[in-house]
């Protein structure tokens, strides 16, 4: 019983000992452990594997991966950073200028502005197209030009009291409809993400006029068109007390490890440390640096349960409507690797 408890453990777990990491290898192939069957099988794959979907707010969405390996885990997180499409700021017409910021970073800044607009509505442009159409472009305009505020007190150097339109922020763009846009999409709200992203600062007679092209593309092609700030992974965490922690002890243990993981329960009069939500921890490993306690406690790591942790929706019409964006391409890319 002993020996099969150590091959689950061996299978299952990734354990964090207090001078290294054991069990970090993936060794569940066929022929590898006498007695087990670790031939691939996709009705076994489909049965086991699972999205839970743990935390969905507004720009972050987290979500669990049960029942794959660490390869599959991370092709995941590669197709939401470079092949799931959205809309970005393709081409930048400048027809003024005076601001202090470069014709070119002016650019380069306005293509890095999260575009609020579901790409399934638009077609990718034609490579060599220079003009945009209803169907593959959208276009926005910057027009605003900084001038003196004459009501301004005199003796004040607040600039926000001194002058109008002397910040430029992502909400002075403005949706211009290409073609027939306007009965193609009656109800658009195209538009900025967020509409605090400074871009310029203007002084009196300073002007921006810009017109901008916004197309569909894929990360791969360029960081812009990624619909994720960060996309990232980890292994559940896996706590067990081997012993009972209580009193003094029991206090101690739960500062060893991020808020939330260990609880005290008042049990008959003691203090008695229960693990409360492992999924919290960072695994300091900080409980191995007490004498008394790091013989108590087994940190480990469950081998297929990947948490894919706080998936920031940068480019999205909706944090629903790009959750199912997201969900859409993913089973389309599993679905090819079942066939």
């Amino acid at each position: 019983m002993a020996a099969k408890r150590s091959m689950d453990e061996l299978r299952e777990r990734v354990v964090l000992g207090e001078f290294g990491v054991r069990n970090v290898h993936t060794t569940d192939f066929p022929g590898n452990y006498p007695g087990y069957d670790d031939a691939w099988d996709q009705r076994r794959f489909e049965e086991a594997f699972r999205v839970d979907v743990v935390r969905e707010e507004d720009g972050v969405l987290e979500f669990d991966m049960v029942g794959i390996d660490a390869a599959i885990a991370n092709a995941f997180r590669r197709i939401l950073l470079a092949e799931v499409p959205t809309m970005a700021v393709e081409k930048v017409f400048v027809y003024n200028n005076t601001s202090i910021v470069q014709d070119e970073i002016l650019a380069h800044r306005l293509g890095l502005i999260p575009i609020r607009a579901d790409p399934r509505l638009f077609e990718y442009r034609n490579q060599g197209d220079e003009e945009g159409t209803e169907i593959d472009t959208l276009q926005f305009q910057l027009k605003i030009k900084c001038s003196r505020n004459p009501q301004a007190a005199k003796e004040s150097s607040d600039p926000n009291e001194l002058y109008f339109n002397h910040k430029v922020y992502s909400k002075h763009m403005t949706w211009v409809p290409l073609g027939n846009q306007t009965d193609l999409f009656p109800d658009a709200d195209f538009r900025p993400v967020h509409d605090d992203i400074l871009i310029a600062l203007l002084r009196p007679g300073q002007e921006i006029d810009v017109l901008m092209h916004c197309v569909k593309g894929i990360g791969k092609d360029h960081a812009k068109f990624s619909p994720v700030a960060t996309a990232s992974y980890r292994l559940l965490p896996d706590i067990t007390l081997l012993q009972p922690v209580e009193d003094e002890a029991a206090e101690t243990l739960q500062k060893c490890f991020s808020p939330g993981v260990i609880e005290i329960q008042n049990i008959k009069g003691k203090k008695v440390a229960r693990v409360a939500n492992a999924r919290l921890d960072t695994f300091s490993r900080e409980v191995f640096r007490h004498e008394g306690l790091k013989n108590l406690v087994r940190l480990a790591r469950v081998r297929n349960h990947y948490i894919s942790a706080k998936v920031w929706l940068a480019r999205s019409t909706a944090s629903g409507k790009m959750r199912g964006k997201c969900w859409s391409h993913l089973q389309a890319e599993a679905a090819q690797w079942q066939c």
